[in-house]
């Protein structure tokens, strides 16, 4: 019995998968073309220095583009002392951009919080992070078409105030 029902879901699957692609059409010609590939990372976060590396890549059908980064520096068991993968996307409904950000910092990015969204304003993608009424983090990620670089700013927002976390920029990796 079971057998019948996953030959009638796979059945299902692909009769919809066709019409639900067409629905939902790849992260094209936007500005995300231009993070895709290899850069180094160099800024301060938290008021240190930082030097990491991304490797930002398309995935499933161009409609995710992948960043993993990892920092140069090293914990005390010898691995990065941080990591992070992002997912950054396309929502065509709420024509708005999607970030998920999964890091080595404190887990609990599968949740509402670990994902923000934001709208394109010239070069650059302002993402809001809620994490509640009074708390937000924004993540900027602005692109500089004549050096083909791009600037991204954290900043934590609690109250209303702003408080500067980060202000790294990304350069080709060679």
């Amino acid at each position: 019995m079971a057998t019948a029902a996953a030959m009638r879901l796979a059945i299902l699957c692909g009769m919809l998968c066709p019409a639900l692609q067409a629905q939902t059409a790849p992260v094209s010609a936007s500005i995300l073309d231009h993070l895709a590939g290899d850069w180094v990372l160099e800024g301060t976060i938290a008021g240190k220095p930082a030097m990491h590396d991304i490797e930002a890549t398309w995935m499933l059908n161009h409609e995710y583009l992948r960043l993993h980064e990892i920092s140069r520096d090293k914990n005390a068991e010898g691995r990065a002392a941080y990591e992070a993968i992002v997912l950054l996307g396309w929502d065509p409904k709420a024509k708005k951009y999607d970030c998920l950000w999964l890091d080595t910092t404190a887990g609990g990015g599968l949740s509402g919080e670990g994902i923000g969204r934001g709208s394109q304003q010239g070069d650059s993608i302002p993402f809001i992070f809620v994490l509640s009424a009074s708390e937000s983090i924004h993540t900027t990620f602005a692109y500089d078409d004549r050096q083909d670089t791009w600037r991204w700013t954290i900043d934590d927002e609690t109250n209303g105030k702003l408080d500067r976390f980060a202000d790294v920029r990304l350069v080709k990796a060679k």
